[in-house]
């Protein structure tokens, strides 16, 4: 599966002391014509400490593989 985010600006995780992002809008790329917005599946207030930690999130939260989630951030 392929998706798209746009990311909102987050604040310094207190743990890691790194930059962190919440996200602010989801959508599957199309695969036909249309595409589908997913925002409903994530927790906006959570913030992620990379692209690769939202793609985890999201294979668990669908039940795939993270090497079968695509993730691409909206320019």
């Amino acid at each position: 599966m392929h998706f798209e985010f746009r990311r909102h600006v987050g604040a310094i995780s207190p743990v890691t002391n790194a930059v962190t992002f919440r996200v602010d809008r989801l959508v599957e790329t199309p695969t036909r014509n249309a595409s589908a917005d997913l925002s409903h599946l994530i927790d906006p207030s959570y913030e992620y400490h990379s692209p690769r930690e939202l793609r985890w999130h999201l294979a668990d939260r669908l039940g795939l593989a993270p090497a079968a989630v695509r993730l691409k951030e909206a320019a």
